[in-house]
């Protein structure tokens, strides 16, 4: 499970993050890390589009490719990737509203192999009508695996929607629950 305690706040401005790409079973992903932590893993099929939605997440912060300095948790994420039940052992610092960090939380809380609707989320946070708000939050996690918003699905189980692609969201969930 990844180290909740560093569910933060970036300031985004006068930060430098530094970020790599790399290639993974599941396509590629950008991994970007603030002073804090990991505030940014971001999965897809093109480098420039990654970095664009890098750069519009953190448009005051001066970005940084830095594959070198990245190597160790780039290759930590790529790990997760293939063996999400395993953990992944960073810091993270995502940036968000005080609700979305609230949810983000209780996505943290879903144990790999297992999913959780997004009214069962909704009621996790003491906010049950907000299903719907929990639904935004999960597609505006910038953290994806290590905040696993692809454990949550509809109430009648069924895949929806996933920032990533339902694609990737059914490969992740298959191969958790091959643990």
């Amino acid at each position: 499970m990844p180290r909740a305690a560093a569910l933060g706040t970036l300031a985004h401005m006068n930060t430098q993050i530094h970020f790599s790409l790399g290639d993974t079973s599941l396509g590629l992903v950008l991994v970007a890390v603030s002073a804090r932590g990991v505030c940014a893993i971001l999965i897809g099929d093109e480098h420039a589009t990654l970095t664009r939605d890098l750069a519009r997440r953190f448009a005051r912060a001066e970005l940084v490719r830095d594959d070198a300095k990245l190597r160790s948790a780039m290759k930590k994420v790529t790990a997760f990737i293939d063996a999400p039940v395993a953990g992944l052992d960073l810091p993270l610092d995502p940036t968000g509203t005080d609700f979305q960090k609230r949810v983000w939380r209780a996505l943290t809380k879903i144990p790999a192999g297992s999913t959780a609707s997004y009214a069962d989320v909704a009621r996790r946070i003491d906010a049950p009508k907000s299903f719907r708000a929990v639904a935004q939050a999960c597609g505006a996690n910038p953290i994806a695996l290590a905040i696993p918003c692809h454990r949550v699905v509809r109430n009648d189980g069924a895949l929806s929607g996933y920032r990533w692609g339902v694609a990737r969201k059914r490969e992740l969930l298959e191969r958790e629950a091959r643990r």
